[in-house]
């Protein structure tokens, strides 16, 4: 369908009839049915116009569940603004930080599906939703509506570099913070070149530069060279995977970088005030320590690695080795039985006389395919290990870590 007709197409869903047909829709896809046979009873009960948009809306809904909960029954959405959209209580979080101060205004810059602009308006402020996309307009109208906060949320067409250009006195658009989150997708391709972005990482540094209270959502492998001074960057994990880094204006850093980790609802902090330098290097003790992936994007190994007594097994790789197990929220451990030069016949060998028949594969400075080593280490034993392809002081190696059974 051509793009100009995916506005009206999602006019139509906010509509008591497009209402309806998700609701179907829904009910279909609960009862197990399948695209093919699901869209042509929708075509046959509701017409062809609301049928397909209508099952791709309740496919949508039901992969945001997880996440939104039961906001996201709620949600207009399509498959680029799920994708780009962020944990509600990520949002709420940034939002809350960013009008700790007590402002009351805020710029929503490239307001996509309006995440951002339902949590900074539930944090209190007055929310100006900006996008030059009127399909991202439409679903922010249609989703600050649907969530009760349209009462102070205005969207308005804009074009963000023009209004970052323009931006005076600390305000952008008239608002006193700003949250910016850059498209970093082109042709369904990630763009790793922060210039290619849109808007491109020039924006990025204006706003931080011009509006104090601003934070932008970056890729999380940005080049620790590109934060500007006095910024604040952060990198945010839920269950162990990088979800969000952040660079935070200077009205707002408090520290220079921040390593936060999500887990069972509670949040935890790793910060550093500067460059805390590389951890050391050393032998493969009893345990190894996988660091957080939010520990290593921000640079703070050294620092767990000072708490837990540990060392790196090597220079170059973001494993640590300590005597003790650790009871720490920053990294994952794992009792070592096995230290080996990396040798396929004689690992496997090895897992065989150990009873092993099951093992996970985990990797870091190796090019090996975790699945497909898992596969050929698979044996008839009833026991469990973990094996750790890596490099340990320079040479391939293999780590036989937790065998049990």
């Amino acid at each position: 369908m051509p793009d100009d007709d995916v506005p009206a197409q999602l006019q139509r869903l906010r509509t008591p009839a497009g209402a309806a047909a998700t609701a179907r829709a829904a009910a279909l896809l609960a009862e197990g049915a399948d695209v093919l046979a699901g869209v042509a009873r929708l075509r046959a009960e509701v017409g062809p116009e609301l049928a397909g948009p209508a099952w791709e809306l309740a496919r949508l809904r039901a992969r945001a569940r997880p996440v939104f909960g039961a906001d996201a029954d709620l949600l207009l959405l399509t498959a680029d603004t799920l994708e780009q959209a962020g944990r509600p209580e990520l949002a709420a979080r940034r939002a809350a930080r960013l009008l700790a101060d007590g402002t009351d205004s805020a710029a929503d810059l490239g307001c996509a599906a309006g995440t951002d602009s339902v949590a900074l308006a539930r944090a209190g402020a007055r929310v100006l939703a900006v996008d030059r996309d009127p399909v991202a307009r439409e679903l922010t109208a249609a989703n600050v509506a649907a969530l009760g906060v349209d009462d102070d949320v205005w969207v308005v067409a804009g074009d963000v570099v023009e209004l970052v250009d323009a931006a005076r006195g600390g305000e952008v658009a008239g608002c006193g913070a700003a949250v910016l989150d850059p498209a970093r997708r082109a042709g369904g391709r990630r763009q790793l070149d922060p210039d290619r972005w849109s808007p491109p990482w020039s924006t990025v540094t204006t706003l931080l530069d011009r509006v104090p209270r601003a934070v932008v959502k970056v890729a999380p492998g940005l080049d620790h060279e590109r934060v500007p001074d006095g910024v604040e960057a952060e990198w945010v994990s839920v269950r162990g995977s990088i979800v969000e880094a952040l660079l935070w204006g200077r009205g707002v850093s408090a520290t220079w970088r921040r390593a936060t980790v999500v887990r069972d609802g509670g949040v935890t902090e790793l910060t550093a005030d500067a460059d805390p330098g590389p951890a050391v290097a050393g032998p493969v003790r009893g345990w190894l320590h996988e660091p957080d992936p939010a520990v290593i994007r921000s640079g703070l190994v050294s620092l767990v690695a000072g708490d837990l007594g540990a060392t790196l097994v090597d220079p170059t790789i973001a494993y640590l080795t300590s005597d003790a197990a650790a009871d720490s929220p920053w990294v994952a451990s794992y009792r070592v039985d096995e230290v080996l030069p990396f040798n396929l016949k004689r690992l496997r060998a090895l897992l065989r006389s150990r009873g092993v028949g099951r093992v996970t594969v985990k990797k870091r400075g190796s090019a090996i395919e975790p699945e497909l080593l898992a596969r050929q280490l698979r044996g008839d034993g009833a026991g469990t290990a973990v094996v750790v392809v890596t490099r340990v002081a320079g040479a391939p190696a293999a780590l036989v870590c937790d065998v049990s059974g």
